[in-house]
C-alpha cells in the first residue's frame, strides 16, 4: 500500500511557476514509477510526467516538456513538479501517482498507476 499526499497548488498568473510536492508514504520500494497526472474542469485526466525509479528516461507530455520539471528526492521521500511559463491552459487538479510493472505504462497519454493522491488545484489567470 502506498499514500501520497499532493500540495503547493494555488493561484498565479500566466508566466508564473509553481511547485507541487507530493509526499509519499508506504511500500515505496516496490514501486517502478513516480508520476503527475492533471484533470482540467469537463476534460479526461491527462499524464504530465513520469518519473522511473530504474532509470528509464522521464517522460514529459508535449504539453509539458520544457516547461516542467519531474524530480524526486529520495531522502524525504516526496516528488516534485517544478512548472515554469504557467498558461491558463495549464489550469486543473493535479495528481501524484505511484506504480509498479505494467501500472507505469503510457497509453493515449494517459498513466494507468496503482495509486493515486487525492489532488490539488492550480488555477491560472491571464
Amino acid at each position: 500500500q502506498v499514500e501520497l499526499v499532493e500540495s503547493g497548488g494555488g493561484s498565479v498568473q500566466a508566466g508564473g511557476s509553481l511547485r507541487l510536492s507530493c509526499a509519499v508514504s508506504g511500500d515505496i520500494a516496490s514501486m517502478t514509477c513516480l508520476g503527475w497526472s492533471r484533470q482540467a474542469l469537463g476534460k479526461e485526466r491527462e499524464g504530465v510526467a513520469i518519473l522511473y525509479t530504474g532509470g528509464q528516461p522521464t517522460y514529459y507530455a508535449d504539453s509539458a516538456k520544457g516547461r516542467f520539471t519531474i524530480s524526486q528526492d529520495n531522502a524525504d521521500n516526496t516528488v516534485y513538479l517544478q512548472m515554469n511559463s504557467l498558461k491558463p491552459e495549464d489550469s486543473a487538479t493535479y495528481f501524484c501517482a505511484a506504480g509498479q510493472g505494467l501500472a507505469c505504462a503510457v497509453v493515449a497519454g494517459r498513466f494507468l498507476m496503482d495509486y493515486w493522491g487525492k489532488g490539488t488545484l492550480v488555477t491560472i489567470s491571464s
